[in-house]
C-alpha cells in the first residue's frame, strides 16, 4: 500500500462469509472516521457462479446505490480516487469455502500440542485435530486420521530447542506414511510448517521435504518458560493466501484488487479485540456465535487467546448444543412448561431449515435459551484452553510431564474482566437489546463490574483487518458505529445469607440519586444512558464487588441503551430452582424486572 495513512479518507472493506458478502464504506467526516454505508449480497463461491468476485461486486453495487458515489469502473474498483469517484484503499476478509482448516501436532498434547493449537487458532484457523506422541492413538490410527481429514495445512511442533529429537521425528514419519492430499487443488503439495526443536530440522526435512511443501519457522516453545507464536501465525497467514485462497474460485482476481493481504475472518475479529484491549488497557472477552461455530476471544494480562467451538452454533450445529448441554440445562431458561419431545423437534427443525427465524414469542424464548447454553459451553471450553503455560518451572521427571495439568491455571478471571462484547445474529439482531444483554449475563456470569456491548451489524472482521493498516480509523469506527453499548452488569460475589442484603448501592445519575439494597436472588435494572456515573457499593460481610471482600467500592459505572444491571443471583454456584412452578415464577420475575419480554403474558 503506497498511500500514507494520514492521506486516507475513503475506505472500502468487504467480508466474504460462507453465505453473505458484506461491504462497508468508511469515510473521514468532520475530522473523524465513520461508517457511512453498508451493502450485502449472497456469496458466490459455489456453482453456478464459482467466482467470489461476483458477490463482492454485487455488494459494492449496492453501496454505490446507497451512497450515490461511483466506486466501480466496469468490474474494476476505482482506486486511487478520481474527482468524486472511487476509494483510497480496498481491503477484504474471508471465511468463504469453509475457512482455513488445519491439523496441528506436538510431542506432549498438553504442552507443545496446545501451543501449536494456540498458534493456529490465533491465525484464524479451525483446528480439526491435535496429533501428539502421547495422545493414546496407535501409529496406523494417526495415519488413517490424517488421510480422512484432508486439512488445508499442517503445523508440526515439538520439543524445546536443543532437546531430544526422537518424538518429533516420529510425528514426521506418521505424516510421511499418511502422505496427505490437500482439500482444495490437485496440482500442489500440502503445506506443512515445522516449528519445533531446531536440532530435528534436518531429520524432518529428510522425511517431508519431497512429499510436502515444507517450511521451517522459529520454534513455538524454544524453552519450557517461553511461547513464541508469532512466526508460525505469520507463516500460516502467508500460506493461507498462497495456497488455500489461490485454489478457491475467483480469489486470485480478488487478491489483485486488495491493497493488503486477505485475512481469514476469525483472525481479523481477533485483531480488533486485541486492538481495543491494547488501546484502552482493559481485559476483554469477545464472542461470535454463528450458525455452525462459536468463536470466543479473550485478552487477559495482555495475553490473547481464541477458541473455536466447531460443533456449537445456532443452526447447522444446534442439535449438538442440545446433546452437549442436555434438555434440563436448556429448559431451565424457559419460563413455561416444556415437553422434551417438542423441544427436540423444534431444534431439529432449526437444523434442517437453518435460515428460519422465530415467528412467535415462544419460539424466540426457546432460541435464546439454546443460545445461552451454546455461549456457556463455548466459554467453558475457552477457559480450559486460555491458560498459563504448562510445564513451566516444575521439578519433575519426563514421565510426570506427560500428565501435567496442575500448572495450566486459566487466565480468565471474571472479576478482572472489563468488557464483554457479543456478535452474531442471535445477539446482534435480538428483537430487544435487553434480551442480548440478558443472554450475555446469563451465559458468561460476569463478576464485579463489567461493561456489556454488541456488534451492531457484524463489521468486526473488516475493522480487524483495517486495524493492521490504519489503527485510528478502525478504533474510531469501532467505538462510534460498530459497538452498541448495552450498559454494565454489577455482580457481587460471595456466600449469600438468606434474608440479608448482599450490598447497599448508591448511583448518582444526572438528575437523581438511586439507592437501595440488593437481596440474594434479585436482578434489577436501572435506566441510565451511556456515560460514566459515580457509584458507591457497600458490601455486607464476606461479599466482594471488585475491591476485595468486605471492601467498599467507590467507582464509575457506565450506563447504555439498556442500563445498569444489579445481579444478586450469586455466582458460586449460580442456581435456578429445579421445581417447575418455582422455576417459571423466578424466570418471569427476572424477565419483568429487566424488561426482557414485555409481552410475556402472551406466552
Amino acid at each position: 500500500m503506497d498511500k500514507k495513512t494520514e492521506d486516507i479518507q475513503i475506505i472500502l472493506a468487504t467480508d466474504c462469509g460462507s453465505t453473505t458478502t458484506k461491504a462497508i464504506l468508511i469515510q473521514l467526516v468532520e475530522g473523524s472516521y465513520r461508517l457511512t454505508h453498508r451493502g450485502e449480497a449472497p456469496t458466490t463461491v459455489e456453482a453456478p457462479f464459482e467466482d467470489v468476485t461476483r458477490g463482492v461486486l454485487n455488494a459494492i453495487m449496492e453501496l454505490e446505490e446507497l451512497s450515490g458515489r461511483k466506486l466501480l469502473d466496469g468490474e474494476k474498483i476505482i482506486s486511487p480516487i478520481q474527482e468524486d469517484c472511487g476509494v483510497d484503499i480496498y481491503i477484504s476478509t474471508s471465511s468463504a469455502g469453509g475457512g482455513l482448516q488445519m491439523m496441528v501436532g506436538g510431542v506432549v498434547k498438553s504442552m507443545t500440542g496446545e501451543s501449536a493449537q494456540r498458534a493456529a487458532l490465533g491465525a484464524g484457523a479451525i483446528v480439526m485435530d491435535v496429533l501428539a506422541a502421547n495422545d493414546g492413538r496407535l501409529y496406523h490410527e494417526k495415519v488413517k486420521r490424517i488421510r480422512q481429514l484432508r486439512p488445508d495445512m499442517i503445523l508440526l511442533s515439538g520439543g524445546v530447542d536443543g532437546g531430544t529429537v526422537t518424538h518429533v521425528v516420529e510425528l514426521a514419519e506418521v505424516l510421511e506414511a499418511a502422505n496427505p492430499k490437500p482439500r482444495l487443488g490437485i496440482n500442489y503439495k500440502l503445506p506443512v510448517i515445522y516449528a519445533g526443536n531446531n536440532k530435528a530440522t534436518d531429520a524432518v526435512e529428510e522425511r517431508l521435504g519431497e512429499i510436502t511443501d515444507l517450511t521451517t519457522v522459529a520454534n513455538i516453545r524454544p524453552t519450557l518458560e517461553e511461547e513464541n507464536l508469532q512466526p508460525s501465525r505469520d507463516r500460516i497467514h502467508d500460506l493461507f493466501m498462497e495456497h488455500v485462497m489461490a485454489q478457491a474460485p475467483g480469489y486470485k482476481k480478488l487478491m489483485n484488487w486488495t491493497h493488503a493481504p486477505i485475512m481469514p475472518t476469525p483472525g481479523a475479529v481477533g485483531e480488533i479485540i486485541k486492538k481495543i484491549a491494547e488501546e484502552e488497557d482493559i481485559s476483554v472477552v469477545g464472542v461470535d456465535i454463528g450458525g455452525a461455530t462459536t468463536d470466543v476471544f479473550s485478552v487477559f494480562q495482555k495475553q490473547f487467546n481464541r477458541t473455536v467451538s466447531a460443533n456449537l452454533g445456532m443452526s447447522y450445529s444446534v442439535c449438538n448444543v442440545l446433546a452437549e448441554s442436555g434438555f434440563t440445562n436448556v429448559a431451565r431458561w424457559v419460563p413455561f412448561d416444556m415437553d422434551e419431545t417438542i423441544l427436540t423437534n423444534r431444534i431439529g427443525n432449526k437444523m434442517i431449515r437453518p435460515t428460519t427465524i422465530p415467528q412467535s414469542l415462544e419460539a424466540l424464548i426457546i432460541e435464546q435459551a439454546i443460545a445461552r447454553e451454546a455461549l456457556r459451553l463455548s466459554f467453558e471450553q475457552h477457559k480450559e484452553f486460555a491458560v498459563h503455560l504448562k510445564g513451566v518451572q516444575q521439578e519433575r521427571t519426563i514421565s510426570d510431564a506427560f500428565e501435567q495439568t496442575s500448572s495450566g491455571n486459566t487466565l480468565v478471571n471474571l472479576m478482572e474482566l472489563d468488557m464483554l462484547v457479543g456478535s452474531g445474529g442471535v445477539l446482534s439482531h435480538a428483537p430487544r437489546r435487553h434480551q442480548a444483554a440478558r443472554m450475555l449475563i446469563d451465559a458468561f456470569l460476569p463478576e464485579g463490574i463489567t461493561q456489556l456491548a454488541v456488534d451492531s451489524i457484524f463489521m468486526m472482521p473488516q475493522l480487524g483487518i483495517l486495524s493492521t493498516i490504519h489503527s485510528k480509523a478502525a478504533v474510531e469506527v469501532f467505538e462510534k458505529d460498530c459497538l452498541i453499548r448495552l450498559g454494565s452488569c454489577v455482580a457481587p460475589v460471595g456466600r449469600q445469607k438468606e434474608g440479608q442484603p448482599l450490598m447497599h448501592y448508591e448511583i448518582f445519575l444526572e438528575s437523581e440519586r438511586i439507592s437501595g439494597n440488593l437481596m440474594p436472588g434479585e436482578l434489577k435494572l436501572i435506566d441510565a444512558p451511556f456515560e460514566p456515573f459515580r457509584a458507591v457499593f457497600t458490601p455486607t460481610k464476606g461479599i466482594d464487588i471488585g475491591a476485595g471482600k468486605n471492601e467498599v467500592l467507590e467507582t464509575k459505572v457506565f450506563g447504555g441503551v439498556v442500563g445498569i444491571f444489579l445481579d444478586g443471583r450469586g455466582r458460586q454456584p449460580f442456581t435456578i430452582p429445579a421445581e417447575a412452578t418455582e422455576r417459571v415464577n423466578q424466570l418471569l420475575q427476572w424477565s419483568a424486572s429487566t424488561n426482557e419480554y414485555p409481552t410475556m403474558e402472551a406466552a
